[in-house]
């Protein structure tokens, strides 16, 4: 954690469902406003979404503390991000997945749609120390020369679990993402795999923009419960 990580962060009274002290403490440690317009800057400390370009939004801090916290991430896991956005999420975890002997991100991989996005997010990642591995492209088809992945989070809707992404899970992984169809019906979903097979725990309501993939118009590329 970096040397921000023991102060309290702005949402700290506000999240009693966030007990995992990592989680807390890479909030701390992680400066929101890095992630925004300037013009935005302002609003750093409020828990709600922004916009941030492309009619994309930063989450709001609770949902993505909510996900990361179900997701479970440990030092030295690879893990998997899809839909950076603006890389606030990417860095939180930078945080959790970093060991004392590699740099910030040397196991985290993010992929973003937008280039504009995956430009700007690079750039303040860069800034605050943090490496991942970033790159453009179609988050349903994962990153497969890199898996398996012992943690996957996905920012973005889909009518079902991408079956690259079910694939790229290691044994014994999860994975975190938002399942749903219509606007209203949106689950958060903990998916863990465990002798092959899909567990699924929902977490709750939520709402985020789609996923966007012809992945999603393949039945023979949904994984089933």
């Amino acid at each position: 954690m970096t040397g921000q990580a023991n102060k309290p962060f702005p949402w700290a009274d506000q999240w009693p469902e966030i007990v995992d002290p990592r989680v807390r403490a890479a909030f701390a440690a992680v400066p929101r406003r890095a992630f925004l317009d300037p013009n935005l800057a302002r609003f750093a400390d409020q828990d709600a979404p922004l916009p941030i370009g492309e009619g994309q939004t930063i989450s709001q801090p609770f949902v993505v503390a909510l996900m990361t916290q179900a997701l479970q991430v440990q030092p030295g896991d690879k893990v998997l991000e899809i839909g950076a956005g603006s890389g606030f999420q990417t860095a939180i975890l930078c945080e959790l997945a970093a060991t004392a002997d590699d740099a910030r991100g040397a196991t985290v991989y993010a992929i973003e749609r937008h280039p504009a996005l995956a430009e700007r997010a690079a750039a303040a990642l860069a800034s605050l120390g943090y490496a991942p591995h970033l790159r453009v492209g179609d988050g349903a088809l994962g990153w497969p020369e890199a898996a398996p992945f012992a943690a996957i989070i996905v920012a973005a809707v889909a009518p079902h679990v991408p079956r690259p992404l079910w694939d790229q899970l290691a044994e014994g992984g999860r994975m975190v993402l938002p399942v749903g169809v219509q606007e209203d019906d949106q689950e958060l979903w903990l998916v863990r795999k465990f002798e092959g097979k899909m567990q699924v725990e929902r977490l709750g309501g939520v709402r985020f923009v789609p996923l966007i993939s012809p992945v999603l118009d393949d039945p023979k590329q949904w994984a089933e419960e």
